[in-house]
């Protein structure tokens, strides 16, 4: 995968690494990352993945690499962004899951980007994270795909001590109300 732009943007590395491998693969090698939480085994895959940033993860030794192994499954996720299949959804889904919450903020992200509507519950869920971000995301999302059902959670969330989550709620409110043609 030589074509794959070390330093570009991640949608270019993405095309490049589809232009190369075909979408599927690609998002079946990223469902693999979420699902193990290690590095693609082709470092021209990780380097697509995270540029720059996932050579230094495959080169450095101190501190264990293990300290930040979050950022595969972020980047795993941000692909998703770029490349899709339908095979996707559950691991995306899990995702909420993870500990770190960059990967649940990002989750959130391809969810409401490529409209994951089995993750509802998980949106829901994540509204009430412990991180901010999450909170803001988890609601964009839950505008995007969420249901009747989800009103009183979103509505929990107009108080939230953050602004940016607050701001998401509305939002998320006025999305849903369009979406829904509630009055």
């Amino acid at each position: 995968m030589s074509n794959v732009p070390l330093r570009g943007t991640p949608k270019a590395r993405i095309a490049a690494a589809v232009r190369t491998t075909g979408e599927l693969a690609l998002v079946r090698e990223c469902i693999a990352v979420l699902r193990t939480g290690e590095p693609p085994g082709d470092e021209d895959v990780a380097v697509a993945l995270g540029g720059e940033h996932a050579r230094h993860e495959l080169d450095r030794t101190a501190p264990p690499r293990r300290v930040q192994d979050y950022w595969w499954s972020v980047w795993a996720l941000r692909v998703m962004l770029y490349a899709w299949d339908d095979a996707a959804e559950p691991a995306v889904t899990d995702a909420f899951g993870h500990d770190a919450w960059r990967v649940r903020e990002m989750a959130a992200k391809v969810v409401a980007g490529r409209e994951v509507g089995m993750a509802a519950e998980a949106v829901a869920t994540a509204c009430a994270d412990q991180t901010p971000r999450v909170r803001a995301a988890a609601l964009r999302a839950l505008g995007v795909i969420g249901e009747r059902e989800h009103l009183d959670v979103i509505r929990g969330t107009l108080d939230d001590p953050d602004t940016e989550v607050r701001k998401r709620a509305e939002q998320a409110l006025d999305t849903l109300a369009r979406r829904l043609d509630l009055a």
